[in-house]
């Protein structure tokens, strides 16, 4: 297998116990765009926070990640066949997919070569999708305090983050678009399970490796000064999707 820049085998068990799973809105329009829903693939899928709610809706899950740390920690689901593979070498069969979806993480492919491997992969009329999230949105003193924190790390994403922050405006799929409402993922955590989720980010590992964890240990505390121990909060996050027909 190709080398590949892996930012997460490090950090899996944190990753599956605290990234969001994306919502039924968004399965929802991906089987739709689908004419058939035999296979779906979910491309570069970490611990499958999509791949079990696309079973929902395909009768059989293809998920595929470079990291087998990933996969170890993986949400297990009857129709959902977990594979090590890059995106851009799946070894899957020419045209045998009804979707090819990337969520989160299509800004760490080699995109040439990954196009490539959608076009032989997915079935002529399938879909080919892409869905990215930008920051976390909170709100009250809480969500300033994380808008500071996002500030502080932002020179410490890997290159990939340009992709996110432009909102995949770079990454082009050579098919027809389709058009995708506005979607939003919410999840309702205390301020304990927001703090993992933000020591789950390349950025923080890489802040933390570089200067220590005092700025993490600071946004710990500020927290706690304004979100009470075990108190439930909504935190969003507006997706962007895109989405193009074979």
């Amino acid at each position: 297998m190709a080398s590949f820049a892996d930012h997460f085998s490090a950090l899996a068990a944190r990753y599956a116990a605290y990234r969001p799973h994306y919502p039924a809105e968004l399965t929802g329009l991906l089987a739709d765009r689908c004419a058939r829903h035999d296979v779906a693939w979910d491309v570069g899928c970490g611990s499958g926070q999509l791949s079990a709610a696309l079973a929902a809706r395909f009768s059989r899950v293809i998920a595929t990640d470079p990291a087998q740390a990933q996969l170890d920690h993986a949400e297990r689901h009857p129709r959902v066949e977990y594979r090590c593979a890059p995106a851009e070498a799946s070894g899957l069969p020419d045209a045998s997919v009804d979707l090819a979806v990337a969520a989160q993480a299509a800004h760490w492919f080699d995109w040439p070569r990954f196009v490539v491997e959608a076009g032989r992969v997915v079935r002529p009329g399938g879909v080919v999708a892409l869905v990215t999230y930008r920051n976390a949105l909170l709100t009250g003193l809480a969500g300033a305090q994380l808008v500071d924190y996002y500030r502080d790390i932002e020179p410490y994403w890997p290159n990939g983050r340009v992709h996110v922050n432009n909102r995949y405006r770079d990454l082009e799929l050579p098919w027809p678009a389709l058009a995708a409402p506005p979607i939003e993922m919410t999840a309702t955590w205390t301020r304990d399970e927001l703090v993992g989720y933000i020591t789950t980010w390349s950025a923080t590992a890489r802040f933390v490796a570089a200067r220590g964890e005092a700025r993490l240990d600071e946004l710990r505390r500020c927290l706690a000064a304004v979100w009470p121990d075990d108190e439930p909060r909504t935190v969003s996050w507006r997706l962007t999707i895109k989405l193009a027909r074979r």
